[in-house]
């Protein structure tokens, strides 16, 4: 039924007879049984399709579109730029003075498996974690094989990595983020009580924002402390105020 369901290409709704690769048609059944050939001549007309035939058109729009937006406010704009971005996309970042995204989890070279935090650029905003993505310690519990990975090549710690992000783990990735050259350094509350074993939640889950996939699941993360009990967590304040003279943030 996934041979005969998920097909590579999609008919154009308006002009019958014309055809665009399904996104993300690299998952599917019937892309896994091509041969390496045809996955090759595939992936020519996708990364095309989606990256570098329509960048004349989305330059455009985004020259129209932004700058109004762009002069209604003093503030400092970032980006979103990640997942599919067109080749346009830091051309227009460039011209218009907007910071890009940084996430380790994310990187922005396809070829590397993290983000390097001392390689970002000056003129970014670098995070741990977004709204649509678990914290630091549910995507540690995801994907054994990347956690692992992560522990000896960026962490550089030997053996084993820990079955749960500890708050010595959590510590060290807070640490690598603050310490990267980004101009701006802002992560969600949840990473930054992950570093506390007194302040955290017990279930990481909980800690979810967003599930982008289910239109039942927005914005319900809740604190599970008060404000008076987060003034008075003591050893956390000395820990988070620590970590950012460290940094010199």
């Amino acid at each position: 039924m996934g041979l005969i369901d998920q097909v590579l290409f999609i008919e154009d709704p308006y002009e019958k007879g014309k055809y665009h690769p399904r996104i993300s048609a690299q998952f599917t059944y019937v892309y896994k049984s091509l041969t390496d050939y045809e996955k090759w001549c595939f992936n020519r007309l996708y990364n095309d399709f989606y990256y570098r035939r329509h960048n004349d058109f989305w330059y455009g729009k985004a020259m129209w579109k932004l700058p109004p937006l762009l002069d209604a406010t003093s503030m400092l704009t970032c980006a979103e730029d990640l997942g599919m971005i067109p080749d346009c996309v830091p051309a227009v970042m460039d011209r218009l003075q907007m910071l890009s995204l940084e996430i380790q989890r994310m990187p922005k070279d396809p070829k590397a498996k993290f983000g390097n935090t001392w390689g970002y650029p000056y003129l970014s905003v670098c995070t741990t974690s977004t709204h649509d993505m678990g914290g630091i310690r549910q995507w540690w519990e995801e994907d054994r094989e990347v956690t692992q990975r992560y522990y000896n090549e960026v962490l550089h710690e030997q053996g084993a990595a820990p079955q749960y992000a500890e708050p010595w783990i959590c510590e060290k990735i807070i640490g690598l983020n603050l310490k990267s050259p980004s101009m701006l350094a802002i992560f969600p509350l949840q990473d930054w009580m992950s570093m506390s074993g007194e302040v955290r939640r017990e279930d990481p889950r909980e800690e979810l924002i967003n599930i982008p996939a289910n239109p039942r699941h927005y914005w319900r993360y809740r604190m599970h402390l008060t404000v008076e009990q987060l003034l008075e967590a003591d050893d956390f304040n000395r820990l988070v105020r620590s970590k950012i003279t460290e940094s010199a943030r």
